[in-house]
């Protein structure tokens, strides 16, 4: 006999606050102190996520936390360590553990760039000249580059692993994430007259298909994806930041370079880091957040 009564609807499952819910989970970000970074402890703490921010300069994340962690519902929490060193990373995971029963997102974004040269050129020596003569030229710029925006997505996230899948099991329905940033500078044909910073970019990129592609063979429900980010704010870019630890690109220069005539914004990197540690069918992906770069520069 049927039914009279009218079928139940599942309305809520489609509000914000559910859709994009981080309230209550612990994250970690790597290099959150300034930048892209910071952008992403914002993004989490705001919406009541504890945040780990994990950098170098233990100055620098106590002026974070102390600006940004005032009259939100989450948390900022300055964690000093230096992930381009294994023992480092070991450490960091060590007292984590003894902090945390467990972490749910971890965003791994600690990067530098390396040495620019001019790429065009009319001949052959004169492109040998700008890319092998120049005194910046060197292998150890380019392993400096590899060891930073490389390793520590690797030793990192297999550290903070047994967190993570904690984070799993503890929540039924949900999976723990790790989102790496990568760039849009390691997807696009053109060297942007930094090859070694596109490289250890391209690098990162495969990296995290292949990690996310073990971990999942191996039966653990933790979510592995990035985000590669087109031209943002950061020291990187702009150069410096002020004391708000916030950095600025006048908004002119890449009018005519990407269609969205401008750079990304906070409120940008914010939406693409919530669309990725919340999607919980979501793995393996690389999401380019760029305003169009790469319809203007080519794959």
């Amino acid at each position: 006999m049927a039914s009279n009564d009218p079928p139940k609807l599942n309305n809520e499952d489609f509000t914000l606050q559910n859709v994009f819910n981080v309230r209550g989970k612990i994250a970690l970000v790597t290099g959150g102190g300034s930048g892209i970074g910071l952008m992403v402890t914002q993004a989490l703490a705001v919406n009541g996520a504890k945040v780990y921010i994990v950098g170098r300069t233990e100055e620098k994340l106590e002026r974070v936390a102390e600006i940004y962690g005032k009259n939100i519902s989450g948390q900022i929490i300055p964690f000093n360590a230096d992930v381009s060193k294994k023992e480092a990373i070991a450490a960091m995971a060590k007292e984590l553990a003894s902090r945390e029963k467990r972490l749910d997102i971890l965003v791994n974004n600690a990067g530098i760039d390396g040495a620019t040269f001019q790429t065009e050129a009319t001949s052959a020596e004169e492109m040998k000249k700008n890319l092998f003569d120049h005194d910046s030229a060197t292998v150890d710029d380019w392993m400096s580059v590899y060891q930073t925006n490389v390793p520590p997505l690797y030793f990192t996230t297999f550290a903070l692993l047994p967190l993570l899948q904690n984070a799993s099991q503890m929540e039924h329905g949900y999976s723990a994430t790790v989102v790496n940033i990568t760039s849009i500078s390691g997807i696009v044909k053109t060297a942007q007259h930094h090859f070694s910073y596109n490289a250890s970019k391209a690098a990162a990129v495969h990296l995290t298909r292949m990690i996310a592609n073990e971990v999942a063979r191996n039966g653990l429900k933790i979510r592995v994806n990035a985000i590669a980010p087109g031209v943002f704010p950061s020291e990187m870019t702009a150069g410096s930041s002020g004391e708000n630890q916030k950095s600025a690109i006048p908004k002119e220069k890449y009018e005519s370079k990407v269609p969205a005539a401008r750079p990304g914004n906070d409120r940008d990197m914010a939406g693409a880091v919530l669309f990725a540690a919340c999607n919980q069918y979501l793995n393996g992906q690389n999401i380019v957040v760029d305003g169009g770069y790469t319809l203007a520069s080519g794959l």
